[in-house]
């Protein structure tokens, strides 16, 4: 993967290899906290935080201490245990600056830790051998791109609340039925460019 530019990946990561719409990773937060606008940008912005600092954390890791002592087979365990540390720190952060996000976001702000898509993001940067600079912008695109789909959901959600909608789809069944068409959407992407 040397050969494709960083921001092609980047670009990518955002549209094409959306890590929540195309590979459905990272959903129970998604479709928890989209609810209202405001705690899907906080969460939505934690996310991506910790998606470009753990991708550049976790490569250098990997790269510069467990592939020179041929430690490849901890990088689960070094991954989530690096992925835990930066949400610990973002968490801290948010409780002393934004008391109200904090608040919002609740239970799901420590669960940053075990969303699937940031060790996901980690794993596809190995799978696919990115370098430095191609898996930090990975990252970042991973964690836009997870951004722009709660968003897209949260805007939808807090419009059908307005609206009448058949009881038995109200609250989950109206909510997955609109991610799979955000997903068909996105795949629709696909053809522009792939990273894989």
């Amino acid at each position: 993967m040397e050969n494709v530019s960083p921001w092609v990946i980047f670009f990518a990561a955002i549209f094409t290899g959306n890590i929540l719409l195309t590979y459905f990773l990272g959903m129970c937060s998604f479709l928890s906290v989209s609810k209202q606008i405001k705690t899907a940008v906080g969460l939505g912005v934690a996310v991506t935080f910790v998606l470009s600092m753990t991708s550049a954390l976790n490569y250098l890791v990997y790269y510069r201490i467990l592939v020179p002592l041929q430690l490849e087979y901890l990088r689960y365990i070094v991954f989530i245990v690096v992925i835990a540390a930066t949400v610990q720190l973002l968490e801290m952060f948010i409780e002393r600056y934004s008391e109200g996000l904090y608040i919002n976001l609740g239970i799901f702000l420590p669960l940053i830790t075990v969303n699937c898509a940031i060790l996901g993001v980690s794993l596809f940067m190995v799978i696919r051998k990115y370098t430095f600079i191609q898996s930090v912008l990975f990252g970042t695109g991973s964690g836009l791109g997870w951004l722009l789909a709660i968003l897209a959901m949260a805007g939808i959600r807090e419009r059908l609340n307005e609206e009448k909608i058949p009881q038995p789809l109200r609250g989950p069944g109206i909510t997955l039925i609109i991610t799979g068409i955000m997903a068909m959407a996105f795949i629709g992407f696909s053809g522009i460019v792939q990273i894989q």
